[in-house]
C-alpha cells in the first residue's frame, strides 16, 4: 500500500511509525484528560510512555527473534539492520507487563486500577499500529480470490506475493482492537472490579487473534506444530487461559464483597 506516507524534505515518514505515533498521542489525551481521577500528573504521564515504550521495543525484538533464532544467529546483520519493523506484539506485551507493574509500585499507584487505563492505552496504540501494518504490508494474510481481497503493488511492501489479492488480515485486527478501545472507553464507569478492563482486552484480542492467525501469510513468524499451531496461536491459547482464570477470581473476589 503505502509503506511511506510521504517526504518532509528528503526525509520520509513511514507510514508504520506515523500510526504508532497517532496512537500514542491519542493514548496521552486519553489521559491527560483523566489525569486527576488515575492520579497523574502529565510528567507521570510522560514517564508511564517511556517505561512502556522500553518494554514494548525490548520485548516486541526479543520475540522476534525467538521465532526464528538459529537463522538470526547466523544472519545478525539482517536482524539489526532495520528497528523499523521486526516486532511481535505477544512480546511487547509480556515484557511490558512486569516492567509496569514495578512501575506502579514504584510510583503507589493501584496495579489492577493501573492496568485497566493501561488497557485503553495499549488498545489505542495496537490498533493504529495495525493499520499502520496494512500499509506497510507486514502481518500480511494468505493469497486468496476474494472480491474483496487487496492487492499489495508498491516494491517498497513487506508483503509478499505482491501484485496478487491476500485477506486484509491486519484490518481485521485494527477493527477488533478499535472497537474493544472503544468499548473499554464507555465500559470504564462500569467495571465491576479493578483489573477488569485489561483483562477484556487481553481476552477478545487473543481470541481473534487465534483464529485471523490461520489467514496470516508472513509463515516466517514460525509454528509450534507446522502449519497447524503457530507461535503466536499458542501464545494466545496461554493468555486465554491465564486471563479467564483470573477474571473468574477477581469476578467472584468482587460479587463476595457486595454481598457483605
Amino acid at each position: 500500500m503505502y509503506p511511506e506516507l510521504f517526504h518532509i524534505g528528503s526525509f520520509p515518514v513511514y507510514s508504520y511509525g506515523f500510526m504508532i505515533i497517532l496512537g500514542v498521542v491519542l493514548s496521552f489525551i486519553y489521559l491527560f484528560i483523566h489525569k486527576a481521577e488515575f492520579g497523574l500528573s502529565v510528567d507521570k504521564i510522560s514517564e508511564f510512555f517511556l517505561y512502556c515504550f522500553g518494554g514494548v521495543f525490548i520485548g516486541g525484538k526479543l520475540f522476534y527473534f525467538l521465532e526464528r533464532p538459529m537463522y538470526y544467529l547466523r544472519n545478525m546483520n539482517e536482524y539489526f539492520s532495520d528497528f523499523g519493523q521486526g516486532f511481535v506484539f505477544y512480546g511487547s506485551f509480556l515484557l511490558t507487563i512486569p516492567i509496569l507493574i514495578w512501575w506502579f509500585k514504584r510510583n503507589k499507584l493501584p496495579i489492577l486500577y493501573a492496568f485497566d487505563f493501561t488497557a485503553v492505552c495499549g488498545a489505542l496504540v495496537h490498533g493504529f499500529g495495525k493499520i499502520g501494518c496494512f500499509l506497510a504490508g507486514c502481518c500480511h494474510g494468505i493469497q486468496c480470490d476474494a472480491q474483496w481481497g487487496v492487492v499489495f503493488t508498491n516494491p517498497k511492501s513487506v508483503a509478499s506475493p505482491l501484485n496478487y489479492p491476500v485477506y486484509p488480515v491486519q484490518l481485521w485486527d485494527a477493527s477488533v482492537i478499535l472497537l474493544i478501545a472503544a468499548f473499554l472507553i464507555y465500559y470504564r464507569t462500569k467495571k465491576q472490579f479493578d483489573g477488569q478492563l485489561f483483562l477484556i482486552y487481553a481476552l477478545i484480542y487473543s481470541i481473534a487473534r487465534f483464529f485471523t492467525e490461520y489467514y496470516r501469510g508472513d509463515d516466517s513468524r514460525g509454528f509450534v506444530i507446522k502449519d497447524h499451531l503457530s507461535y503466536g496461536q499458542f501464545v494466545a491459547i496461554l493468555i486465554i487461559l491465564a486471563c479467564s482464570y483470573f477474571y473468574v477470581r477477581l469476578y467472584l473476589k468482587s460479587k463476595s464483597v457486595i454481598e457483605k
